[in-house]
């Protein structure tokens, strides 16, 4: 009996050390985190609206002491973007390297035949889509999209507009508003939505489809106007911006009658081949970032949509959103 009793005791104690083995390997699953720098890469030139959410998410972290870790920001925007889809596509399992993403993860790959596809990488959240704004300079008398386009359609290639790369998001918005208008352009690329600002209040060109962030500074100093949003809706910000006027007081393109919306996604990727800790590590992350009063101060003040999400809703909507630029691309005849 006595023997028995240890026999019992004995298999308990190892019961007991195996699920505390277990218990602690879990743990040490779910604690993974950075052991060195984080480093966002943004293929994008500074100043430009991916280039500003990157840094706005990295103060924030830093801040609020959100990682253990240093986040460094790399530009990369060769080749319209493709140098750091690249990058972070040869870095697989590399928890380190983060992708600032957008749109350009379809585009760019659908306008040059560019070896990436956005199933290359692990897909981590959308923290906001962008808006687009129709800008010309304000010493211009156009007052709407309609006068402008009148004018653009009177002079077919005269009228400059000017945006971020070729074939990308600025590019394809000029090519839905030239199919539904019968207007014509001469498209200019430029590194970056900065570079293309400073380009419009220059007059060297005569108009371009902004994000909100890269015009904000030149709306602010009455240098460019906003003559409508590139959305299904306003802007949902009313505080004022301007001396006069809020992100809610632009009127949507479709309001003058000018039918194109055009949205774009603002999310982080890892490189492909991390592991569900390491991918869960930065949801959780990005779930903090956008609580953060700076995060939501920055949505306002660049009139950004609020559209967090992380996980299996994110891959539904990348796929979707796939489809669609596959579509847009192929009426603008932009597909390689």
């Amino acid at each position: 009996m006595h023997a028995a009793i240890k026999s019992s005791k004995s298999v308990r104690a190892v019961a007991a050390a195996a699920i505390s083995l277990l218990a602690l390997s879990g743990a040490a699953q779910a604690d993974w985190a950075p052991t060195k720098a984080i480093e966002f890469v943004v293929p994008f030139s500074p100043g430009g609206a991916s280039d500003q959410m990157a840094r706005v998410i990295q103060a924030a972290i830093t801040k609020h002491e959100l990682v253990k870790v240093p986040i460094v920001i790399q530009n990369k925007a060769g080749a319209s973007g493709a140098e750091g889809l690249l990058d972070v596509k040869g870095a697989a399992k590399d928890p380190h390297k983060v992708l600032v993403g957008s749109t350009g993860i379809f585009t760019v790959p659908m306008a040059t035949g560019l070896p990436f596809n956005w199933k290359d990488l692990t897909p981590v959240g959308m923290v906001a889509q962008d808006e687009f704004v129709l800008w010309v300079n304000s010493a211009t008398p156009y007052k709407t999209s309609n006068d402008y386009i009148a004018d653009v359609k009177k002079n077919p290639g005269k009228f400059k507009m000017g945006g971020t790369s070729s074939k990308r998001e600025d590019q394809v918005i000029t090519a839905e508003v030239e199919h539904k208008t019968g207007a014509k352009f001469t498209y200019i690329p430029y590194k970056g939505g900065g570079e293309a600002s400073t380009q419009l209040v220059g007059k060297h060109i005569d108009s371009n489809p902004n994000n909100p962030s890269e015009s904000i500074a030149q709306w602010r100093a009455g240098q460019v106007r906003a003559l409508c949003l590139f959305s299904d809706k306003r802007s949902s910000y009313s505080n004022k911006v301007t001396d006069s006027q809020s992100w809610a007081d632009i009127p949507t393109c479709k309001e003058q009658g000018l039918d194109v919306a055009y949205n774009m996604l603002r999310g982080f990727f890892l490189p492909g081949g991390v592991s569900a800790d390491q991918s869960k590590f930065y949801q959780d992350l990005l779930t903090k970032v956008v609580e953060t009063p700076e995060f939501k101060e920055y949505l306002e003040k660049n009139a950004l949509r609020p559209d967090f999400m992380v996980g299996q809703k994110f891959v539904d909507f990348l796929k979707q959103d796939e489809a669609r630029h596959a579509e847009i691309m192929k009426t603008a005849g932009f597909m390689k």
